[in-house]
């Protein structure tokens, strides 16, 4: 065989998913809790299930087969449980789930147990908490990450908080679990419990409303509570790779899953290990052989794996490109990372990618169509990537990467992250058409000579978020950035018109049989390559920011969202409307954290973002650069907005003033942003005249 087509045919006939799925099964057995699973970072069950995938590896003929060691924090959950008799003298025994942070009780102890609504600092008025288990709900997909009650209860004096689901995730059923990282330090002790459970304990806690607004008498009950949660900084753990060898070594394409788990973690991730490995042994069973080198890599720590720090997940990822193989930056022209592929997200599929790559995939996907049992609305494709998962790490490094749409179906809010993710909901078709599809992807970058990068859709999208409206306020000189936008367009369709006939070119002599003449020609390119790859890795650099909501977005995006809010604010204030400027001001930077809790709680997650070295933040390092700290302000608009709903009219012009000083602020950073895009445009302009120079 030679054409890409039937190639893509023969994998299609070749695919085992029944393997896959009983990889994936198998990878249940290692458990770090006995109960409820758990396989997490730096852990003896991570390491055995790392054990089991490396002699999968080995056993189907991947070669180069080996151990990467990388540094993680790591966490052992052992167990958690909580022991309660009720009014009725009716004993329960309740199992939690747990946040990575430390706590050991050396058996049952005895604590009190308070219930205190959202957890935010006005329930803690009047309360004392010292040595306490505090309970509280939590919505995390709609209102506050964990890491902000779990600080507030801790600096108050409590033993731990134990968190409740107040839907967002886990909605599946009231028995439900939920674990997620838990971006903060590892003494502010953390538990989950389900909303079945939860209820019980509530019932004798007295007349308290959900929103922690005490209304009646106030109760305490006393429970036993059992927990083993251990956190080690610095720690080994190991990412598993092995390789399909080949013909031009120079270039790699990489396929990419983690390892780590919350539970058994059937969809999330061991499915998509179990499919990556699936995924290789039928390249191995239909004896082809690729141009480019194929590397499979099992992660460790994506779940967690940093103490303390607001980008504490993809940990393994970050440190597999940016330190076991730094190497590969340059080298690997495409990653395909694999998240929850064994369920549908909707009726429509999705490969999310990197805006550099989202033309090429859209052109070697217009064939291949899922099933209408799988997918009855087809296939597309979506850009940018995200930062729900490891293409995000590996995108920053300079590896063009791409993932299975997995973030907008209905499972992330009911089963993800909880102990209902099991093979119940395992879908056969999904999960055949996902190994065909991305089979078929690593077969189309594998019969190109050039790195297919269409750098004008990066281009147009920083056009187009330029807000012209916005810089004539700000008096920020947009023209400079414009005109050198309109020229990288240019640029860029030039080049990747010319890549396209280089590939087209390249995949005729591989179809022709002209294996030693293609291999001369992709040789030929090394050096283009080089300087597509370069210039992708700028890109990164100089584009990719991120919000205080882990959104990706362009540098002068946020600071512009941050005006617009600072505008209808003064707007509001201008309106004797200070309820109006809350609203408003809730939308800038970090600020919403202001309004619920303490000042320390506010300035511990905005410091530790700001002033942190590279090692502990990771991927996410330099992406934040601007805040603008308003607590002083919302705490007197709070004041003031009560006031003036009991009658009074209260004088706003301090406030305004603060906010015109903001304004200030924030339109020099906004200034310096549009500057800095043009200069950074600029020098891209350069390199890829540098590269059309080399065709």
């Amino acid at each position: 065989m030679n054409s890409l087509r039937e190639w893509e045919e023969a994998f299609e006939q070749a695919v085992d998913v029944k393997k896959s799925y009983d990889l994936a099964k198998r990878m249940e057995g290692p458990k770090t809790n006995p109960v409820l699973g758990y396989r997490t970072a730096g852990s003896k069950a991570e390491w055995e299930t790392g054990e089991l995938l490396l002699k999968e590896m080995q056993e189907m003929g991947l070669q180069n087969v080996q151990k990467d060691k990388i540094k993680v924090d790591s966490w052992d959950f052992h167990h958690a449980v909580l022991r309660y008799r009720d009014k009725e003298d009716k004993e329960y025994e309740f199992q939690l789930g747990a946040y990575q942070t430390d706590f050991h009780t050396e058996g049952f102890q005895e604590f009190s147990m308070v219930y205190l609504g959202r957890g935010t600092a006005e329930n803690y008025e009047n309360i004392d908490v010292k040595g306490k288990l505090v309970l509280i709900d939590i919505n995390q997909r709609e209102e506050w990450w964990i890491n902000f009650p779990v600080y507030q209860a801790h600096l108050k004096g409590a033993a731990a908080l134990i968190a409740v689901q107040d839907q967002g995730y886990g909605e599946i059923h009231d028995t439900s679990l939920n674990a997620q990282d838990i971006a903060g330090p590892k003494e502010a002790a953390a538990f989950s419990i389900s909303q079945a459970d939860a209820a019980v304990l509530k019932a004798d806690m007295g007349n308290i409303e959900k929103t922690g607004n005490h209304t009646g008498d106030f109760k305490e009950i006393q429970v036993l509570f059992d927990a083993q949660s251990t956190v080690v900084r610095d720690r080994e753990s190991y990412n598993i790779t092995g390789m399909i060898p080949g013909e031009e070594p120079e270039q790699m394409i990489m396929l990419s899953a983690h390892y780590d788990s919350y539970f058994t973690g059937f969809q999330d991730d061991n499915a998509a290990v179990a499919m990556m490995l699936g995924i290789a042994r039928t390249f191995i069973d239909m004896g082809y052989k690729p141009r480019k080198t194929l590397v499979f890599c099992a992660m460790a720590a994506e779940e967690w794996g940093v103490v303390d720090s607001k980008y504490d997940w993809s940990t393994g990822a970050y440190e597999q490109v940016f330190t076991a193989h730094p190497e590969w930056q340059g080298k690997v022209v495409a990653d395909f990372n694999f998240e929850l592929p064994a369920h549908a997200h909707g009726k429509k599929d999705a490969v999310r990618c990197t805006y550099e790559y989202a033309s090429f995939m859209k052109k070697a996907t217009e064939h291949i169509q899922p099933s209408k049992e799988a997918y009855p609305e087809g296939l597309e494709v979506h850009f940018p990537i995200q930062t729900w998962s490891d293409d995000f790490s590996i995108a920053i490094a300079g590896i063009p990467s791409s993932v299975n749409e997995f973030s907008d179906g209905e499972f992330m809010e009911t089963h993800y992250h909880s102990q209902f993710d099991n093979e119940d909901f395992y879908d056969e078709p999904v999960y055949r058409f996902h190994h065909n599809l991305y089979g078929k992807l690593v077969l189309a970058f594998d019969y190109t000579a050039v790195v297919p990068m269409d750098f004008e859709r990066l281009f147009a999208a920083v056009e187009d978020s330029v807000e012209k409206s916005l810089c004539e306020k700000t008096q920020a000189d947009e023209t400079n950035l414009l005109e050198r936008l309109k020229k990288a367009k240019e640029l860029g369709r030039q080049l990747y018109s010319q890549i396209q006939k280089i590939n087209d070119d390249y995949k005729s002599l591989l179809e022709s049989g002209k294996y030693d003449e293609a291999k001369n020609v992709a040789a030929g390119y090394a050096d283009l390559n080089s300087f597509l790859l370069y210039i992708f890795r700028k890109e990164q650099d100089y584009f990719v920011r991120l919000n205080w909501h882990d959104d990706v977005l362009f540098p002068q995006q946020g600071v512009g969202e941050n005006l617009e809010a600072i505008y209808k604010a003064l707007a509001c204030l201008k309106e004797d409307d200070p309820e109006g400027a809350l609203e408003a001001v809730y939308e800038i930077d970090n600020n919403r954290y202001a309004f619920l809790f303490d000042r320390e709680v506010f300035r511990y997650f905005t410091e530790y973002v700001l002033n942190q070295p590279a090692d502990r933040l990771k991927w996410g390092y330099g992406r934040i650069i601007h805040h603008e700290n308003l607590y002083d302000l919302v705490v007197s608009l709070k004041k003031k907005n009560k006031l003036q709903k009991a009658g009074e009219r209260p004088d706003l012009e301090e406030e305004y003033k603060t906010l015109l000083q903001a304004a200030k602020a924030q339109e020099q950073c906004y200034r310096d942003d549009i500057d800095y895009m043009a200069s950074s445009v600029e020098k891209l302009l350069a390199a890829m005249e540098g590269c059309l120079e080399k065709q």
